[in-house]
């Protein structure tokens, strides 16, 4: 079995419940404050490690990074790789107001700290083969797509959240590019265009409760949605592309790899929070039997 590493983001999601969002000059009293993890490097990996694939994080936090790494061992994953740095973990101001809307700041904070000697620690821990999974929320993307490349990584990239310079990014060395509908287009369009941008790559397309589709090189796959009530979707696309990670690290099919994917992305969303609401393998497991 391939392992599967993820140098990704890592964040504390800090919550206040407020009568509506502060304006300027304003002092504004919150009733309520939570604390929740958070990032899509985060996620995914939690996706993947309660898939009950070999995983290892890299990736940096602060002084207060603690909560993060606990919840990252508990679901079975390697943090050796995750080193402390002089400044605070990557997280989120978030404003809620009674009817549910939200402000958010972010500050990248340690995950735009990552060094290249965290890198190169992280390459360590996996030969070539294995997976590399990476988001657009940590520094250095391009030296790492590269030296994972030279390692002989397959290299599996969602570029969110989208901006301008992912473009400037070597993506010609991904095996995959997994993007939603929109981050499809600010690339170059629909599959057919993003075919035609990346025909080296394999192309992975999520588009929500539709489904998604894969694009193998040869072939077009598509997988349907399961059909369920969905009650929080915060984590969907984490929770695919963690399962669809350890599925090809069991070296499933790539069929086989989007039913498990998009099941498990199903059962995540009839539950609140983001890695909270990542079913263990056991659930995805009974929830096909049933299908």
């Amino acid at each position: 079995m391939a392992k599967i590493l993820n140098i990704g983001s890592l964040n504390l999601d800090y919550v206040y419940a407020v009568p509506h969002f502060v304006e300027a000059g304003e002092t504004l009293l919150s009733s309520r404050r939570d604390v929740f993890p958070g990032g899509k490097g985060l996620n995914q990996t939690v996706a993947a490690a309660r898939a009950g694939a070999e995983v290892f994080h890299g990736g940096a936090v602060g002084a207060d990074g603690d909560m993060l790494l606990d919840l990252l061992k508990d679901a079975g994953a390697d943090v050796s790789a995750v080193t402390r740095v002089d400044v605070p973990t990557g997280h989120a101001v978030i404003q809620v107001s009674p009817q549910g809307e939200n402000a958010i700041i972010i500050l990248g904070g340690a995950n735009r700290a990552v060094s290249p000697g965290t890198v190169e620690a992280a390459l360590e821990k996996v030969e070539a083969g294995d997976i590399l999974l990476l988001q657009n929320e940590i520094n250095g993307l391009a030296a790492i797509i590269r030296r994972a490349w030279e390692k002989g990584l397959r290299i599996l990239f969602n570029p969110a959240p989208m901006e301008a310079g992912v473009k400037d990014l070597p993506l010609e060395l991904l095996d995959t590019l997994i993007v939603n509908e929109g981050e499809g287009r600010a690339l170059a369009g629909d599959m057919d265009a993003l075919r035609a941008a990346y025909p080296n790559q394999k192309i992975l397309l999520t588009q929500g409760s539709r489904g998604a589709s894969l694009w193998t090189g040869s072939e077009l796959i598509f997988q349907p949605a399961f059909p369920v009530k969905a009650v929080d979707t915060t984590a969907a696309g984490d929770c695919f592309l963690g399962y669809y990670a350890a599925a090809l690290a069991e070296d499933l099919s790539f069929a086989q790899a989007l039913r498990l994917a998009s099941a498990a992305s199903a059962l995540a969303v009839q539950k609140q929070g983001a890695a909270p609401s990542i079913p263990l393998r056991a659930e995805v497991e009974a929830f096909l039997r049933e299908k």
